[in-house]
């Protein structure tokens, strides 16, 4: 077996879920080799838990997601939700041949499945130690314009990296951010303002993704104000986004634009009512993650950027918006991809992706790297 699928079977069970003796994680795999497989379910039973594995691929859910029907959804979701009930922690490494495999889904079948198996991945998210990860395929190496074996290489790097060297620096954005009320933020095509007062602010150094490094929380409900580019290309559902702008008053997205699949943008966020405002606001800090390869697990973690996400809010940092969406838009503000503020309270905290206060300035790259 190759020795990093052991390593990172060890970051995920003992860092990410912190498994207990007498516990059931489910792992749920996609595009995996059966030595991660092996490797994961070895650790679990090291630690005294009990592993379940399901397997699935691309093409299947794919064939499964054309063919959906009410009934067939409701079966699936009641299974789900079932199975999920049992487990106290939940691992994913979803791998993929072709990132477009639902391209050809109509939206209209992809909402359904969304909203059908809203329940049990809400109870996953909110009742489970939780992690996601990519697996490295072929095609992720092309997506990131890198030879496969330097891509694995890179892969095995940052999602095996000490996580614990975030915690200092990541305690200070925490207590900064708890006690901020209004939040601007400036850049090439981006004035927006927005209030965060009351919301909590959760760090994530390895807990709930792999790759990681990342803290989020939510702008109250009806603050969001003004407009904001984002630089970063974004799939969703399969779909090709780039240089989506959005237009947001009293915190609604009023106006929603993409040079590419316009119609499918707006689309997707007139999907239902929470659709059109934003459950999540998020500064990225991973060092050795510097541009974006339409990957979110990864892209959403990028050194100096910051994401703002329409739809469903997370439990943690909960501002009150429900939707069958979440979608994770990135932007990206060092000096490359043209530079940018972030400012709290008044007060500049980032400059051209680098933290410029003391305690956040531990978060910047040559800080996690040393």
């Amino acid at each position: 077996m190759d020795q990093r699928y052991k390593k990172l079977a060890e970051t995920l069970c003992r860092h990410s879920m912190k498994l207990n003796s007498g516990e059931h994680v489910l792992f749920d795999l996609s595009c995996t080799p059966v030595e991660m497989a092996e490797a994961l379910i070895d650790t679990a039973l090291e630690m005294g838990a009990y592993p379940h594995v399901e397997i699935s691929d691309p093409r299947i859910s794919r064939r499964l997601k054309l063919s959906a029907s009410e009934p067939q959804l409701e079966v699936d979701s009641e299974c789900a939700l079932h199975k999920i009930q049992k487990m106290q922690a939940y691992a994913a490494i979803r791998g993929a041949e072709n990132i477009f495999e639902n391209s050809d889904i109509p939206q209209e079948k992809m909402a359904a499945v969304s909203k059908l198996m809203k329940e049990p991945v809400d109870w996953r998210v909110n009742k489970t130690k939780w992690v996601v990860l990519r697996w490295p395929t072929p095609a992720m190496a092309q997506q990131a314009q890198m030879s496969t074996e330097a891509f694995e290489n890179f892969y095995f790097d940052v999602c095996t990296m000490d996580y614990g060297k975030m915690a200092e620096g990541m305690e200070a954005a925490k207590r900064l951010m708890d006690n901020t009320d209004n939040v601007r933020i400036l850049g090439n095509g981006t004035d927006i303002s927005f209030s965060i007062s009351g919301m909590k602010a959760i760090p994530c150094g390895g807990q709930y993704n792999i790759p990681d490094g990342e803290i989020f929380t939510a702008p109250t409900l009806e603050s969001a104000q003004g407009r904001i580019t984002y630089n970063a290309p974004t799939i969703y559902n399969g779909i090709s986004f780039d240089h989506i702008t959005l237009e947001l008053e009293n915190g609604k997205i009023v106006r929603a634009d993409s040079p590419f699949n316009g119609d499918e943008l707006r689309k997707i966020l007139s999907c239902d009512e929470g659709a059109c405002r934003i459950g999540e606001f998020a500064m990225g800090f991973n060092p050795y993650i510097t541009r974006p390869m339409r990957d979110i697990l990864f892209d959403e973690k990028i050194a100096g950027s910051f994401h703002f996400t329409p739809g469903q809010a997370y439990i943690e940092a909960d501002n009150g918006n429900k939707s069958r969406i979440h979608w994770d838009m990135v932007c990206i503000q060092t000096p490359e991809y043209g530079g940018g503020e972030i400012y709290f309270d008044g007060k500049l905290i980032r400059k051209d992706g680098r933290f410029v206060v003391d305690g956040l300035d531990k978060l910047n790259p040559e800080y996690l790297k040393s």
